[in-house]
C-alpha cells in the first residue's frame, strides 16, 4: 500500500483527482468505480475544473458506483445517484448512459446484486476504484460485522453511519436504514484502488487499516490484500500512525 500524506483536504483532493486523470488519460476508455459521500466532494471539482479546461476528457468514461439507498428514488435529492449527477456528472462530458449505481427501488435486491456485479465484470472490471473510509472503517456500505460479504448485497447500516449521514437530511429518522452495497469481494477484483481520508475522526479507522492485522471489525483491512492501494490522508487522517 502506497501512502500519500497531504497537509488538508483540499491538498488530499487535487492529488487524488490527479490519480484518477492519471487513469482516464492513459486509457481514454477506462472503467472509473466512484463514491459519495463528503470525502470526495472537492475531488469531484478538480475533476470538473480539468474537464472544462479540456485537458480530462469523459467522453468514453464508464462509471461505476459502490451503492445506493434502499427506497430513494434517482430523483431524490438524498439518493446517491442525485448527488453523482449534481456534483460530477452534470458539469463534464460524459454519457450518463454509461454511468452506473445499483438500483435502491429493486424488488428482489438479491438478483439486483448479481445483476450489477455481472455487470461489472462483463466491463472486465474497474480500471481504478475510489474509496472513502468510514469512522468505523466501513468501505462502501461494507459494515463492522462477524463475516462480511464478497458480492453486491442489501446490508443494514449501523447507528454510527446512520448518524453520521444524518447531516445531509432534515432529520435522523429520515435516514435510510438499509442500502445495496458492491462487496468487499468486487471491490478487491479493482485493478488498483485509491482510498481518500481526511479529518481527526479517520483517524482511528486508519490506524487499523495501517495496522498489519486483517479483521472484520474494520472493513477497510482488507485492503491490505490488495496488490495496488493508493492511500491519499491529509495529516489529521494519519495523526495516530
Amino acid at each position: 500500500m502506497k501512502l500519500i500524506v497531504t497537509k488538508d483536504y483540499e491538498t488530499m483532493s487535487v492529488r487524488a483527482a490527479e490519480e484518477i486523470a492519471k487513469i482516464i488519460n492513459n486509457k481514454p476508455d477506462a472503467v472509473v468505480g466512484l463514491a459519495t459521500g463528503s470525502t470526495p466532494f472537492e475531488m469531484y471539482k478538480e475533476l470538473i475544473k480539468m474537464n472544462k479546461q479540456g485537458t480530462l476528457d469523459f467522453s468514453k468514461v464508464t462509471t461505476i458506483n459502490l451503492d445506493e439507498y434502499i427506497g430513494l428514488s434517482p430523483q431524490h435529492p438524498q439518493s446517491y445517484r442525485f448527488f453523482m449527477d449534481e456534483n460530477l456528472f452534470d458539469h463534464i462530458n460524459i454519457d450518463k448512459k454509461n454511468t452506473f449505481l445499483p438500483n435502491g427501488l429493486a424488488k428482489n435486491v438479491d438478483e439486483e446484486g448479481k445483476t450489477y456485479d455481472n455487470m461489472i465484470d462483463s466491463l472486465g472490471g474497474t480500471d481504478i476504484q475510489l474509496l472513502g473510509i468510514g469512522k468505523n472503517g466501513h468501505i462502501a456500505f461494507n459494515e463492522p460485522d462477524e463475516k462480511l460479504i464478497a458480492g453486491t448485497h442489501m446490508t443494514k447500516l449501523t447507528e454510527s453511519t446512520i448518524k453520521a449521514n444524518a447531516r445531509f437530511f432534515n432529520s435522523i429518522e429520515e435516514v435510510p436504514k438499509t442500502a445495496v452495497t458492491m462487496g468487499l469481494g468486487q471491490i478487491m477484483k479493482a485493478k488498483k484502488i485509491l482510498l481518500i481520508a481526511s479529518g481527526i475522526d479517520k483517524a482511528e479507522a486508519i490506524k487499523g487499516l495501517m495496522s498489519g492485522k486483517i479483521n472484520t471489525s474494520n472493513p477497510s483491512t482488507m485492503l491490505q490484500m490488495h496488490n495496488d492501494v493508493i492511500l491519499i490522508a491529509d495529516e489529521d487522517a494519519v495523526s495516530l500512525l
